[in-house]
């Protein structure tokens, strides 16, 4: 079972691999996008663990919801919208229990993905962070937490010769092609934090 605690150590582990990429995100951006997504996720993370800090929500679904909220509130551009609306989402989905199987992990995040979805417009193989998150999902669902991360880290580099359709990458047309898509980059630490924080309650 999944607590408080173990939703705690995916954001705190997610923040970190934010931090040891940013630079990394923010070099996939450039040639695509506004050059500072990492710069933006690295912002957002940081407040995620100064709230996660100064409150203690003591249920899964709370832990998540707050994250989102803040994503929200401190991310520019699309990441926030699109990072909070996925956590928030997927903590209401979660609903108040004090504990909640992997089984329904993946269900409600699968409702969180489909929410960024509905947002975005986008469905897989359109370049961006869908393109991680919805073979992590279907991969957490069958598999576990180390074939999500698997599956989201392929995702991820399959994006390299998609060309772009959302997002502010679709402006450049073919000239998108070639690069990895850096939301689906992120989407890719985002689960492979989950798979972090499940091998340290392990």
């Amino acid at each position: 079972m999944l607590d408080a605690d173990f939703f705690r150590r995916w954001m705190t582990a997610t923040g970190a691999a934010v931090d040891r990429e940013a630079d990394r995100l923010t070099a996939l951006d450039s040639p695509i996008g506004d050059a500072d997504h990492g710069s933006n996720l690295r912002r957002g993370f940081t407040a995620v663990r100064t709230v996660l800090d100064k409150e203690a929500p003591d249920t899964p679904g709370a832990v998540l919801t707050l994250c989102g909220r803040q994503l929200i509130s401190t991310v520019g551009g699309a990441s926030g919208p699109l990072y909070g609306t996925l956590l928030r989402r997927t903590g209401k989905a979660l609903g108040d229990a004090a504990e909640v199987t992997e089984a329904e992990l993946a269900a409600a995040l699968r409702t969180g993905v489909d929410a960024v979805a509905a947002l975005g417009g986008a469905a897989p193989g359109d370049k961006t962070m869908l393109d991680a998150l919805v073979p992590a999902v279907d991969a957490l669902a069958d598999g576990g937490f180390a074939a999500a991360r698997t599956a989201a880290e392929h995702g991820a580099e399959a994006t390299t010769p998609l060309q772009a359709r959302k997002g502010r990458a679709s402006y450049l047309g073919e000239r998108s092609i070639g690069h990895q898509d850096p939301g689906a980059t992120s989407s890719a630490l985002l689960i492979g934090a989950l798979a972090e924080a499940a091998e340290g309650a392990a």
